[in-house]
Formats: structure tokens, C-alpha cells, sequence
């Protein structure tokens, strides 16, 4: 059975896709075809069984059953040195790092990390793109949040929650040790993705005098330019939504539709409007022990998200 050794475990919304498909150029990488798997974020029993969890405002039933139908993913693996997936609820789901280990030990996890007032209205514009955010206003997203999160509501509505990146990259750091886990930032990638490139590919001990094409940029933030749009991406979401349910993770169809909703999103999504100067300040303001304390973890000066 072929297990990945390597996981990019977050964050959402901060490039996660990207470092994906640079990562998937190289020879000596394989990356599973489904590029979020979401499997050691639920629960198994002794068996490897997954334990499915219900959420109330967004059901997310599982896409496998247990580990062996997961490492399927895997089976198209050759010769190659390093052999990932992605799935950026991984840094933040309880009990994770823990699974990874247990059933994968020895694995290396690449953390990802955002200003946290940026990823969190990135992450509720893509919500609403994605139609299964209720509300159209942030700052009332922002107050629900703590209901939301008491009434069990899926991990996506955390946008917040998700931003207080200290306490889930300690406990990695716990699990995995500082060798096998690399946290880059995105607007370090978002600046030179090419050396962020090459910096993962050391850190995964592959060749790092391969150049991935960089010049992309994958799932950019963006909403419906207008009814007719927000209908067309809920159309093609559910779609893809219905594939995803009733094909193997491993159909050969998976990537076209995929490719098909990037081509609705590149036709019908406009640049968003920008988060409210006054709500931003007040996120950074509650964020911003976090960060200081973040930046003695990692030993990387973040001041500049405290601006």
C-alpha cells in the first residue's frame, strides 16, 4: 500500500493550490489527482475506519470510507522521490497531526501561512462563491461565528478561528518535530513564487535546480460579476459537487471537471471589493498576540501583518 511521505496541511487561502501545481511539475514528485483529499481531518477507529461526522449548516460527508480506499490516490506513483497531497483543513482540524503520524510516520507537512485578516475575508469571499455562505455581509459573518461554531457548524464558516495560526503550528511542531515540518509564507510566494518553489523542493529533498512554471496563479480570489454569474458558478459547483459524490477519487473525469469550473470562475467572477479598512484593523488589533507569539514559534519577523 503507498502512502504519501509529504503534506501541505494549510492554510486555506493562502496558496495552497499554487505550491500544488508547482510542486506536481516535478519529476520527482507525485501529488494525489485530487487535490484535497480530507481524509486524516475526520476521525478512525482502530480499524482505519473513518468515524463520519456531521456538521449543521454544511453536511461534508466523507470521500473515503478508510485508509485503504484513501491510498488509492497513491497507486499511480512510478519512481517517484516525494509523494504528497494537499488539504489545507489539515493545520487546523483537532486530532490531525496526530492521525498523519499514526498512520504515516515519518512524514514531512509544509504550512502555508496569511496575514490572518486577509485569509479570513479571502476565505468568506470564497464561501460565497462557492454559494454555501448564507450571508452576503462579513462583518455579520464575523459575529455569527461564535454561534456558528457552538451550533457545529463545518470548519468553513471558522474564518476567524482559523487565523490563530499559534497554537496549530505548535502542535505540529510537537508532533512532527521542527525537521519535517516548513512553513513558508504566501506573500512570500505571492512575491517570488520561483524561490519559494525551490525552497520546498530542498525541504523535500528533490532536485531544486528544477524551474516549475510559476507564472500562474491558481483559485484567485474573486465573486460573481452578477446574478446570472452567481447562478452559472452554483450551477457548475453543484455539478461538480455530484461528481465528486457518485465517481472514484481516482476517475480520469475528476480533472476535467475541474478544469471546466476554472473556466466558468476565469468568465463569470470579478475582482472583489476590498475588506472594510475599520472591520481589517480590528482583526489584526485581536489577532495580533497571536502573531507576536507566532513569530517566536517560527522565527520569522511578521510585523508586517500587524500593519
Amino acid at each position: 500500500m503507498t502512502m504519501p511521505n509529504f503534506f501541505i496541511v494549510g492554510a486555506q487561502k493562502a496558496g495552497t493550490t499554487s505550491l500544488y501545481h508547482y510542486l506536481n511539475q516535478h519529476p520527482q514528485v507525485y501529488m494525489s489527482p485530487m487535490k484535497e483529499p480530507f481524509f486524516f481531518d475526520h476521525e478512525m477507529d482502530s480499524k482505519g475506519e473513518v468515524v463520519r461526522r456531521e456538521f449543521g449548516g454544511h453536511r461534508q460527508p466523507p470521500r473515503f470510507t478508510n485508509i485503504e480506499e484513501y491510498s488509492a490516490l497513491f497507486e499511480g506513483v512510478r519512481s517517484e522521490k516525494a509523494i504528497g497531497e494537499a488539504t489545507p483543513l489539515y493545520i487546523y482540524a483537532p486530532g490531525t497531526a496526530e492521525r498523519i503520524e499514526r498512520y504515516v510516520p515519518g512524514a514531512k507537512s509544509i504550512a502555508l501561512l496569511r496575514n490572518p485578516a486577509d485569509r479570513a475575508y479571502s476565505a468568506f469571499l470564497y464561501a460565497v462563491r462557492m454559494g454555501v455562505e448564507p450571508l452576503s455581509d462579513f462583518a455579520q459573518a464575523l459575529r455569527e461565528e461564535p454561534l456558528r461554531m457552538r451550533n457545529g457548524w463545518h470548519y468553513v464558516f471558522h474564518y476567524r478561528s482559523r487565523g490563530l495560526y499559534y497554537q496549530q503550528l505548535k502542535r505540529y511542531y510537537e508532533v512532527f518535530g521542527r525537521e519535517r515540518l516548513g512553513v513558508w509564507l504566501y506573500e512570500d510566494m505571492r512575491e517570488d513564487p520561483a524561490s519559494v518553489a525551490k525552497s520546498v523542493f530542498r525541504f523535500l529533498e528533490v532536485d531544486d535546480t528544477f524551474a516549475s512554471d510559476t507564472s500562474s496563479r491558481y483559485n484567485p480570489a474573486g465573486v460573481p460579476a452578477s446574478g446570472t454569474a452567481r447562478a452559472a458558478m452554483r450551477a457548475t459547483n453543484r455539478a461538480v459537487w455530484v461528481l465528486r459524490k457518485v465517481l472514484a477519487p481516482t476517475s480520469s473525469i475528476l480533472p476535467l471537471a475541474f478544469k471546466m469550473r476554472r473556466a466558468v470562475q476565469s468568465r463569470v467572477l470579478t475582482e472583489p471589493p476590498p475588506i472594510d479598512p475599520e472591520l481589517r484593523e480590528g482583526l489584526i488589533e485581536g489577532y495580533k498576540e497571536d502573531i507576536l507569539s507566532l513569530q517566536d514559534l517560527i522565527g520569522r519577523d511578521l510585523s508586517r501583518w500587524l500593519r
